[in-house]
């Protein structure tokens, strides 16, 4: 036992009395610590005290037992307590600082202190150890071992202790100290609430820190922390902020609502982080650059506001059983030379990107599950490269895509429901694709991009709404073992001037010929097999293709070979849905009333749908003057739809299109939906027949531009968003009658974009709005899906929903209808849980949603 701990039971010097009366009591707290021996305890009448108080050897500070409150201020002299010797204690006191920047408590180099059950207000608790002294790196604190001090090694105990109304900082401990704090709140701190600088160690546990204007708690120099079973909440600036040479290992912990990151680590400081949980940050969740380290173990990140997980520069991180989720930016993202590992994570809702890599980062993922990506599942872009393993990625954009020269693996992966591509190899894009398996592609299955290098060996292919495997102009893979079933158009396209070997492949069940081969294309057909498709083999003029041993035998003058259709005039090609015919929808007659009922349909948006109804009424006045041969009036089809994610854009640009083919307006009334990643090139001379690829492909209907405003960024500079800008105006231009085009985004950014070039603003003379959805509209979202989907809501079940809706926080990470959408995804699966464990469920169990199936994620 230390003599600390004999202050307050056992043997030793007699307690010295502080009171207003009585004989041998002191009246002033100073005046009984000068008189109290090494180890004395002095016992403080109840009442108020102004000192400043220097504990100059051993002693304890107490209250009178059952005499009420002892208020100790800070005087004029100093802080209320300073220490300078070892084994001091403050038990049961209230501490009041002067105010200011001074602290309320100063624990000096070689002292050591206790503080118990005490409150501190108006100043903070430091602790200044001596010079620091190097020890070895990740050093962990040991949290059961009572605090000592030494030499100038200084230290802390804080337990039981609320700490509030400091500025600069709550807690500081710096230099050569040691702290160990337990069961502490720490608030209403004008500044960051705990710093640990220099060469400091601290153990934390149970602690609850709230509402600092700075970070909660940062570390600096080459401070070590532990910290479990603690709430970081409210904090102005960073949640856990690492700097220099620090290390932190967290457990069991929750940071939530900081007003920047969730943790960043910048210099090289290191991170171990254990079921933490890192919730509404007002920036990314996790972010490191430098040469930052982290270790995460079943950790979720949920609702940032940007990134989920964010690496720059030399950073690298291994998450394992982790899950970031409806992230605001793309969920995950590694640029610089990061180093990122995956393994057993989910990585689910954004409006960006699933994983992105860029620059020369590596990531690594290993069983990991990414989905609910509105553009690529996985992005693999500039010099980067990916090791995919064993992963599923689903209701996604694209689902893989790979435009990095690095070389990128991808074995025993499954791409299920991408809304286009299943995977893309593009640009000059390198990848080697073993064992994998895409199914229901809303386009092609695996597209291989004009100067991409691939190999393809082994999996599957089925289902896709395209051809199955898609080889552009001048590409030349070697494919190997790969089952191309149920293709709606070519199991194997092969465009004009590109080739390869195809060796053992199966095309089963396409819709057009299995095999397509382009002019001048030359590919080697070996041992391949064609079953059930509707043609075996289309060609176009001066095709070369080679066969060996295929079944049915193809080869010699090419029999069964036939002329490919001709694409529409002034169409650009589309890898990613190819054919021998345009990737557009089948010309479908609709009646404009169908259409307009259709529109009176959708949840809300009755300003837009006005808005629209309205344009279609003109629209076809202008269309009846124009039959009458009467001069038409100026009217711009463009349009601008400002509203946050979620709220019908998309689906609303979808049935303009099909409004103005009604009308006769365009040609085919197809929506080609981009962003900035489409249009925008890497280098000089990229971007403009990258625009032009994409406005091409939507000609007869139109280009929906999500997020418009990022090709006008604030920052300005030397961007290539302004060419991809002034590429669309003269395509606009040029093709006035042919193409619609939508540019959609946040509302305050849309007057910034169509403002960046006036070309825009003479074409953009109108902006739809579309407002957030209210409670109940949510409801009816959610009823329209379980109508789709054959289920139904108890109309208690109902009740409660509406009223979770109505509670729900609608910050950065509210998505609107995709809320609705993962609220009815997430009430079947907590149903199906549920009725798995009926024995014998009738029809009535199997589609009702009761109250036990509601969301746990909107109450979260």
């Amino acid at each position: 036992m230390s003599s600390v701990e004999r202050h307050t039971g056992g043997a030793g010097p007699a307690p010295v009395r502080v009171a207003a009366k009585g004989r041998g009591a002191h009246r002033r707290i100073a005046d009984a610590v000068r008189a109290a021996a090494p180890g004395a305890t002095v016992v403080i009448e109840a009442g108020h005290y102004t000192e400043s108080l220097v504990l100059a050897r051993s002693v304890t500070l107490c209250p009178e037992p059952g005499g009420g409150e002892v208020v100790l201020t800070a005087g004029a002299e100093g802080p209320a307590i300073t220490v300078d010797a070892a084994d001091c204690a403050v038990r049961g006191l209230t501490v009041q600082g002067a105010g200011g920047d001074a602290p309320a408590v100063s624990v000096g180099p070689g002292a050591g202190l206790i503080v118990a059950d005490c409150a501190v207000r108006g100043g903070r608790i430091e602790v200044r150890g001596g010079p620091d002294r190097d020890e070895p790196d990740g050093a962990d604190p040991d949290l059961d071992a009572p605090p000592t001090a030494g030499g100038t090694t200084s230290a802390l105990l804080l337990t039981g202790t609320r700490v509030t109304g400091a500025r600069l900082a709550g807690l500081h401990v710096s230099g050569d100290a040691r702290a160990r704090v337990e069961d502490v709140e720490v608030g209403t701190i004008e500044g960051t609430g705990i710093v640990v600088s220099g060469s400091a160690r601290v153990g934390i546990a149970r602690l609850r820190l709230d509402a600092t204007s700075g970070s909660g708690i940062r570390l600096r120099g080459r401070a070590v922390l532990r910290l479990v079973d603690s709430v970081l909440h409210g904090c102005g600036r960073v949640g856990l902020l690492l700097e220099d040479a620090s290390s932190a290992a967290a457990g069991e912990s929750r940071i939530s609502a900081p007003g920047a990151a969730g943790i960043r680590l910048g210099g090289s400081a290191r991170a171990e982080l254990t079921d933490c949980r890192i919730l509404d940050a007002a920036a990314a969740g996790i972010v490191l650059d430098g040469s930052a380290r982290v270790l995460a173990q079943g950790c979720a990140v949920r609702r940032s506001a940007t990134n989920g997980v964010l690496l720059t520069e030399g950073a690298a991180a291994e998450l394992t059983d982790c899950r970031i989720l409806d992230s605001g930016f793309g969920s995950v993202h590694a640029a610089g030379t990061a180093v990122l590992k995956l393994a057993d994570c989910r990585v689910a809702g954004t409006p960006e990107h699933g994983v992105h890599t860029a620059d020369t980062a590596r990531v690594e993922l290993t069983d990991c599950t990414v989905s609910a990506a509105a553009m690529s599942g996985i992005a693999v872009t500039g010099r980067s490269s990916a090791a995919l393993s064993g992963c599923l990625v689903a209701d996604t954009t694209t689902g893989i895509g790979i435009a990095s020269p690095a070389g990128s693996r991808v074995s025993g992966c499954t791409v299920r429901a991408a809304g286009r591509t299943g995977i893309e190899v593009s640009g000059e894009g390198v990848a080697e694709l073993t064992g994998n398996r895409v199914t229901g592609a809303g386009a092609a299955g695996i597209v291989f991009d004009a100067g991409s290098r691939a190999e393809l060996a082994g999996g599957s292919i089925e289902d896709c709404t395209g051809s199955g495997l898609v080889v552009w102009t001048g590409a030349r893979p070697t494919v190997h073992g790969v089952r191309i079933e149920r293709p709606g158009k070519n199991g194997l396209f092969v465009a004009e001037q590109a080739g390869g070997t195809y060796t053992g492949c199966d095309v089963v069940g396409a819709g057009y010929a299995a095999l397509h081969v382009g002019g001048g294309a030359d590919p080697l057909f070996r041992r391949c097999r064609l079953r059930d498709c509707t043609d075996d083999l289309s060609t176009d003029p001066e095709a070369a293709p080679v066969f060996e041993d295929c079944d049915p035998a193809l080869g010699g003058a090419v029999p069964g070979a036939r002329p490919a259709p001709v694409a529409t005039a002034g169409a650009g090609p589309d890898p990613a849905a190819a054919s021998p015919v345009p990737d557009r929808p089948e010309v479908v007659e609709e009646k404009l009333t169908d259409l307009l009922a259709e529109l009176g349909e959708l949840v809300g948006l009755d300003g837009v749908k006005r808005d629209v109804a309205s344009m279609a009424k003109l629209m076809q006045t202008v269309r009846l003057r124009v039959e009458a041969g009467l001069p038409a009036p100026p009217l711009s089809r463009h349009l601008v739809f400002a509203g946050n994610p979620g709220t019908g854009k998309t689906t609303v640009a979808r049935l303009y299109g099909r409004l103005l083919k009604a009308l006769g307006l365009l040609g085919h009334g197809h929506l080609v939906e981009v962003d900035r990643s489409a249009l925008v090139g890497e280098y000089v001379g990229h971007t403009g027949p990258k625009t032009a690829a994409a406005f091409n492909r939507a000609i007869g209907g139109v280009l929906f531009i999500d997020e418009a405003y990022s090709l006008s960024p604030l920052a300005g500079g030397n961007d290539f968003g302004s060419e991809a800008i002034a590429t669309l105006v003269k395509l606009m231009e040029d093709h006035r009658d042919d193409v619609v085009v939508i540019a959609a985004g946040y509302p305050d950014d849309m007057d910034r974009f169509v403002s960046s070039n006036p070309g825009l603003a003479s074409r953009f003379t109108r902006t739809l709005l579309f407002e957030d959805y209210d409670a109940e509209q949510l409801v009816a979202i959610v009823e329209h899906q379980a109508e789709r989907h054959r289920y139904e809501l108890t109309p208690a079940a109902r009740t409660e929903l509406l009223a979770l809706f109505a509670g729900m926080s609608r910050g950065g990470g509210f998505g609107n209808g995709r809320s609705a959408r993962q609220a009815f995804q997430e009430m079947t699966e907590r149903q199906a849980g549920r009725v798995a464990e009926l024995e014998h469920p009738d029809a009535a169990q199997l589609i009702a949603l009761e109250v036990a199936d509601l969301p746990t994620s909107l109450a979260s």
